[in-house]
């Protein structure tokens, strides 16, 4: 089981996309595996037969053996697959030791859909091997099983009798936010709110949307840019701590934390700073979409310096978000409303958000935090800066 990110530990196998036996090139995709980021399919490092140890739905320590390419060496596969946390074993000269998931043995034909997809046609009664898919390399994805419909009677609706209690096992990556929330508590935090007059962003995306432009900028994007320009001029802010020494990170990668079904996922847009708006508009609508069809990848989850949490779409106005470790600062940003404000001596109808920080106390004070969401501020209510 390979390491797809920095925070894994173990990977689930979601299911084997070769048989066993199979001849596998190298760069085939063999298996399926589930981290605690995302799913993803595994591609062979190696050429040889296929020789599964793992099952689907086994979960494995990273490093435990899965599987092999080529002739594995004495040891028996079933022994290893007993103990889905056993430590690596040993291979031969010429066998490849497999360190990601696969689906289950048997001469049935693959079907080449992804996780959503998979769930949602078994919970709507859809046939797969009757769907042509959409996706990547003819890959059937989430679209392609709504626009099929439901091929039978719904299935019933689960109902638990009055004082029951349903257990629900938490999934890899629930199970993962769940342990990195407790590790983010145990940091000593603090936060700094601060409200931003947004007619002028407001007017300006009305602007742009009367000329037609394939890719608007939504509020979300001025934010992230915003942000990205803020962690320039405060590098202190972009940062970590870690083994009693400050990290102050060059590249700004911002997180844009992505509601997904049954999780949070948070992808990143790299080098933020150095990107037009225009390209972290077109960027954040395709990771906000990969992320809802389980299509993300750890390498689109990984080395964010910095996260943007925004719930002003569900209607909320203001809220705090928990730290997301290593990372020293994380803004969660509520929606705009309409307030009575003073400009210029006049009353006039303002549309004003809140925004709130959330800070590691060990990297960052209180002025520093006060200074970024300033700048963060100015840059908003001055949108025009944003497209310099």
């Amino acid at each position: 089981m390979p390491r797809l990110s920095d925070s894994m530990v173990d990977g689930t196998i979601v299911s084997w996309l070769r048989a066993e036996g199979d001849e596998i090139k190298v760069g085939d995709e063999i298996v399926e595996i589930e981290t605690d980021k995302a799913i993803m399919p595994y591609q062979a490092e190696d050429a040889g037969p296929l020789q599964i140890v793992a099952k689907e739905g086994d979960v494995i320590s990273v490093g435990a053996v899965i599987g092999y390419i080529g002739e594995p060496d004495s040891t028996p596969a079933a022994s290893v697959s007993a103990a889905p946390h056993a430590q690596p074993q040993a291979a031969s000269a010429t066998t490849a030791v497999l360190t990601a998931p696969a689906q289950a043995n048997g001469s049935s034909p693959r079907i080449k859909a992804s996780p959503v997809a998979k769930r949602l046609a078994a919970a709507l009664g859809v046939d797969l091997t009757q769907l042509t898919g959409s996706g990547p390399d003819g890959r059937i994805v989430k679209r392609d099983v709504e626009g099929a419909g439901p091929a039978g009677p719904a299935p019933a609706p689960t109902t638990l009798a009055p004082g029951a209690v349903e257990h629900r096992p938490l999934t890899p990556t629930q199970a993962t936010i769940a342990r990195r929330m407790v590790e983010a508590k145990a940091i000593p935090d603090f936060t700094v709110t601060m409200v931003v007059d947004m007619h002028k962003a407001l007017a300006l995306r009305s602007e742009l949307k009367q000329t037609g432009a394939e890719s608007v900028p939504s509020l979300g994007d001025f934010v992230i840019k915003a942000c990205a320009l803020a962690l320039r001029e405060h590098p202190q802010i972009n940062a970590s701590f870690g083994d009693g020494e400050l990290l102050i990170f060059s590249q700004i990668n911002i997180g844009v934390a992505v509601a997904a079904p049954g999780s949070l996922l948070v992808p990143t847009v790299f080098d933020a700073d150095s990107k037009s708006l225009g390209q972290i508009a077109a960027q954040t609508r395709r990771l906000a979409q990969r992320g809802r069809n389980g299509e993300l990848t750890p390498a689109e989850m990984t080395n964010a310096t910095f996260t943007v949490s925004n719930l002003g779409m569900f209607g909320v106005s203001h809220f705090t978000a928990v730290l997301n470790p290593p990372q020293a600062a994380i803004l969660a940003v509520g929606g705009v409303e309409q307030q009575l404000v003073l400009r210029d001596g006049e009353v006039l109808a303002g549309q004003r958000m809140s925004m709130t920080l959330t800070s590691d106390h060990r990297v960052i004070y209180g002025a520093d935090a006060a200074a970024f969401l300033a700048s963060v501020r100015d840059g908003l209510e001055a949108p025009l800066k944003l497209f310099i």
